[in-house]
C-alpha cells in the first residue's frame, strides 16, 4: 500500500490512537446507520432486561464505516468488558482456547476479519458459540484424550469486509447478522462536527461540507482528511477551516472533487489509459498499479463501483463512460460495447 492511499488504515500508533478517541461510546453518539441502530437498540435492550448476553452479530460492509466501533458500543452498553482480536491472528485452536478461558461472564470477543479465520480455528469456535463451551484434544495418537471446558456466557462480535467468504456453518450460528452502508455527506457532516469538537478544530459548514463530499461516504476518512486539513490550516490558515480552506488543503493532500485520491487515479489511469477501457483481469490491474489485489478489490473498487466509474463483468474489470469523462479521456470507437449500451 501507498503512503499516500488516505483510505487504508495508517500503521502510524498516533494516528490509530486519535482514530479510537473519536469512536462513539453509546448508540445514541453513533451516527448514521439508522435501521442498523434500530435492530441494535431493539437487540441491546431485550438482553439488558433478561439480564443475559447480547446473542452472537455479525457485521459487514467495506473498510472504516464502523464495525469495530459497534464492537465497542454494544460492549459499552452491555457494561461489559470486549477483547479484540482479528482472524489471521488466531493461527490455531490454543490462541482461540486461550483468549475464550480468560473472556469475562458477558464479555464481547470482537473477530475483525472473521471471514480470515483458519478452518481448524473456526471448528473450534462452533460448540463455544452454541454451547458455550470448548474441545480441547489432550496428547497424540492412540493415547490422545478429548476433554470439555465450559466457557463463560459471552458475545462474539464478527467483523468482514467480504461477507461472501463466511462459511456457511459460522454465519449459521450469528443471531443476527448486519451489513452497514456508506454514509451520506450529511450525516459525516455530524460526524465531522462531533470529532472537530473532540480535537478542538474550528471549523464552519461550508468547510466541513467540503470534507464531507470528499470522504467517500465513510466515517474513518472523514477523520482521517479532516485531521490533515487542520494541520493544513494550522499552518496557512490560522487554524480555522472554512471552504476555501478546506478545498486548498485536500489538493494539496490529492483528494479531488470525487473524494478520489492518487491511487484511484492510478487505477482509472491504468484502466483507461494502458488496457483502453478493459476488460482487465484484477491481478493485471494489480501489477499495473502496484497495489495487492486485495487492496484494489476491497478498498478501492467499492467506491469505484458506487460511483459509476467501474464495473466488474466476467472477463474482467471496465471503465464505464463516466470514467472516461471524469479523467478528460475520449472514449475510443465502439466504445457502446464497451459501455453495454
Amino acid at each position: 500500500m501507498t503512503d499516500d492511499a488516505l483510505v487504508v488504515a495508517s500503521a502510524d500508533p498516533v494516528e490509530r490512537e486519535a482514530e479510537r478517541s473519536l469512536r462513539p461510546k453509546t448508540l445514541d453518539e453513533f451516527v448514521g446507520q439508522p435501521e442498523l441502530k434500530e435492530h441494535l437498540g431493539i437487540v441491546l435492550q431485550a438482553a439488558k432486561e433478561r439480564d443475559e448476553p447480547v446473542g452472537h452479530l455479525l457485521l459487514s460492509g467495506p473498510p472504516g464505516l464502523g464495525k469495530t466501533s459497534l464492537a465497542h458500543v454494544i460492549a459499552h452498553e452491555m457494561g461489559a468488558d470486549i477483547r479484540p482480536t482479528s482472524g489471521p491472528a488466531l493461527e490455531r485452536a490454543g490462541d482461540l482456547a486461550a483468549i475464550l478461558t480468560n473472556l469475562d461472564e458477558s464479555g464481547v470477543l470482537f473477530v475483525d476479519e472473521i471471514h480470515r479465520l483458519p478452518r481448524t480455528v473456526e471448528e473450534v469456535l462452533y460448540p463455544a458459540m452454541e454451547d458455550f463451551q470448548l474441545d480441547l484434544v489432550i496428547g497424540k495418537g492412540p493415547s490422545a484424550q478429548t476433554i470439555r471446558l465450559d466457557l463463560p456466557r459471552f458475545t462474539l462480535v464478527g467483523a468482514t469486509t467480504r461477507a461472501g467468504l463466511i462459511t456457511g456453518p459460522l454465519r449459521s450460528r450469528f443471531e443476527l447478522s448486519e451489513r452497514l452502508d456508506y454514509y451520506p455527506p450529511e450525516d459525516l457532516q455530524k460526524i465531522i462536527h462531533r470529532s472537530a469538537t473532540i480535537l478542538g478544530v474550528d471549523l464552519d459548514e461550508e468547510g466541513s461540507s467540503e470534507i464531507a463530499r470528499r470522504s467517500r461516504g465513510t466515517p474513518r476518512i472523514a477523520n482521517r482528511l479532516l485531521r490533515r486539513v487542520r494541520d493544513f490550516a494550522q499552518v496557512r490558515a490560522a487554524g480555522f477551516i472554512d471552504g476555501p480552506t478546506a478545498r486548498d488543503a485536500l489538493a494539496v493532500f490529492k483528494v479531488d472533487e470525487k473524494g478520489l485520491d492518487k491511487v484511484d487515479g492510478a487505477i482509472l489511469e491504468a484502466l483507461i489509459g494502458r488496457f483502453g477501457g478493459g476488460p482487465v483481469g484484477l491481478s493485471t490491474l494489480s501489477v499495473a498499479v502496484g497495489e495487492e489485489p486485495d487492496t484494489i478489490e476491497d478498498v478501492y473498487e467499492p467506491y469505484l463501483m458506487q460511483l459509476g466509474f467501474i464495473r466488474r463483468t466476467p472477463r474482467g474489470r471496465v471503465a464505464t463512460e463516466s470514467a472516461f469523462a471524469h479523467i478528460g479521456v475520449t472514449p475510443p470507437e465502439g466504445a457502446a460495447k464497451l459501455f453495454g449500451s
